[in-house]
């Protein structure tokens, strides 16, 4: 009976013992599920625009509008000429149709102008080569020679230059991303005298493709910033 006795008292007492580490683990794992950072990781990278569209564009006014269509045909044909011997492929080049403006078919036309019809051509190149292509643009003035005037520059008909490989390098800036965005949590685990531990959460990341500035288009500019959650341990 003594001997019952002392199992039944040591059974007891390593029931109580394994109950309260089960209760502590509960206690210290509950604890831990609230003890999370969020970091920003943020990858940037300079690059050369791969791909441009230059939309030139001339104008021709007065009041024969058969003469006008044959001045727009010859100025086309001097723009292509233009750009082909400057090295631009035939497949790069488009020519749109004519457009036409009436004067007088304006609402408030006063009659006091000295031509009636504003002819528009525009001359697109379209290339991947996009440093072949700013040379030309900079040489554009050769074309005042043939008599060819090129209109300035507006809104909707603007140089653009755009990066389209940006999908190639997207892995690998995703990782740099995570990379630096787990050095600033090891950091803020450090100073709160805790350990890294699991990632809780992550996001995909947020791309964006910018102009270095204004005045060099043709550098972008991609950056990415992903936010990761990790839990901390002791």
């Amino acid at each position: 009976m003594k001997e019952k006795s002392i199992i039944a008292a040591a059974l007891i007492a390593l029931s109580v013992f394994c109950l309260g580490w089960f209760i502590k683990a509960g206690i210290d794992d509950f604890a831990s599920k609230d003890r999370k950072v969020s970091v920003k990781g943020l990858a940037e990278q300079e690059v050369q625009a791969d791909k441009v569209t230059w939309p030139i564009v001339s104008k021709e006014v007065g009041n024969d509008l058969p003469g006008l269509y044959d001045r727009i045909a010859s100025t086309q044909g001097k723009i292509k000429a233009f750009l082909i011997k400057g090295g631009v492929k035939e497949d790069e080049i488009s020519i749109g149709a004519p457009q036409v403006a009436d004067l007088t078919a304006r609402e408030y036309d006063t009659g006091n102008r000295a031509y009636r019809y504003i002819v528009t051509s525009v001359v697109t190149v379209t290339s991947k080569n996009v440093e072949q292509v700013r040379k030309l643009i900079a040489k554009q003035g050769d074309l005042l020679r043939e008599g060819v005037a090129i209109a300035g520059d507006s809104y909707d008909n603007q140089v653009q230059y755009e990066f389209v490989a940006f999908r190639e390098m997207k892995p690998k800036m995703m990782q740099e991303a995570i990379e630096n965005a787990e050095v600033t949590a090891k950091q803020f685990a450090e100073n709160s005298h805790s350990k890294l531990d699991k990632i809780v959460s992550a996001d995909q990341g947020q791309f964006s493709i910018e102009n270095r500035d204004e005045y060099t288009p043709w550098i972008k500019k991609v950056r990415v910033v992903t936010t990761i959650t990790y839990s901390l341990k002791n």
